[in-house]
């Protein structure tokens, strides 16, 4: 499908004109799986495109029982097809503070991650599978039969990148959020943005290779609820917090989470979920309806635990 300049700007309007806070909208997961898969993917990648739909589908069914998300990727450019046996890449990452990792590994047959413990996985343990990947991963979703502005702008971002983050750069299935193209997640943290341009992307490379998270389009971290990721954001914010791994929610509860800093601070956060008028498309070409966005209402700090009175 053709696709022309003009085309680019009306998507790129369309998404700063229905413009929607990004706080609180990425997806939920523990872990992500990437498979790299060349040629087309369709509205949903992993049952139609050239791979096994049937696998596809089990992998589906195996990740949604333990909060991993599997994502299709291939390499920026063309997307010919290859032949099935073909060596592909693999890359298995965990998001939580502290414990978070990004491994990688080549296969000629993707159904040997049938084979994976899901559950190992989602628990923060890779079990020496593949090696370390020693840089991190911008996956930006170019998925047009999803939604045609992440295929114009997505790969826009994507043609300015490539130049100077090759390797490190990956086009991706649905990530989730798709109003916001261009979408992208990093790994392994799990950071994931919106509208983003080449200067954002290239500050959220080189602050998560230095374990820092830059803030500026951020949706929020996958490990966390909706709720959790606007806190999370909020917080930051107000402690002007860059450290990747500094912050990790500890609780939720009715409308407040409990956010605890490495240091030992503590922070109870109020969110709750509002409904935003104008009613919006949340995809190109989709009918409007009104979404909700988690507002941070309050943050307080919390006081520190007395220690036990040896005397009672």
């Amino acid at each position: 499908m053709h696709h022309t300049a003009a085309d680019a700007a009306t998507c790129a309007a369309l998404s700063e004109a229905l413009a929607e806070p990004m706080p609180g909208t990425a997806a939920v997961a523990d872990s992500w799986l990437c498979l790299e898969q060349r040629g087309p993917w369709g509205h949903n990648a992993l049952t139609q495109s050239h791979l096994d739909p049937e696998l596809g589908r089990a992998l589906s069914a195996r990740a949604d029982q333990h909060r991993v998300r599997i994502q299709l990727i291939r390499h920026p450019g063309r997307h010919a097809d290859t032949a099935g046996d073909q060596p592909r890449r693999v890359f298995l990452a965990h998001t939580a503070p502290g414990t978070g990792w990004l491994r990688t590994a080549t296969t000629t047959d993707p159904a040997e991650l049938l084979e994976l413990d899901f559950a190992r996985i989602t628990a923060g343990h890779h079990d020496g599978w593949g090696q370390p990947a020693t840089e991190p991963l911008l996956l930006v979703c170019t998925n047009g039969r999803r939604d045609r502005c992440c295929a114009l702008l997505g790969r826009e971002l994507i043609t300015e990148l490539t130049r100077r983050h090759d390797g490190m750069i990956w086009e991706s299935s649905h990530t989730g959020g798709h109003r916001f193209a261009p979408a992208a997640v990093v790994l392994p943290s799990g950071y994931t943005y919106g509208r983003l341009n080449a200067q954002t992307a290239d500050a959220v490379l080189s602050s998560a290779a230095a374990g820092k998270v830059v803030l500026d389009h951020c949706r929020g971290r996958s490990t966390w609820s909706r709720a959790g990721q606007a806190a999370e954001l909020a917080l930051r914010e107000r402690l002007g917090e860059y450290l990747a791994d500094a912050l990790r929610v500890t609780g939720e509860e009715a409308h407040q989470v409990l956010i605890d800093h490495q240091d030992g601070r503590s922070w109870q956060v109020v969110v709750r979920e509002r409904e935003l008028d104008p009613p919006r498309p949340n995809s190109c070409g989709k009918k409007a309806i009104r979404p909700t966005a988690c507002a941070v209402e309050t943050i307080n700090r919390r006081p520190a635990p007395q220690p036990p009175n040896p005397t009672e």
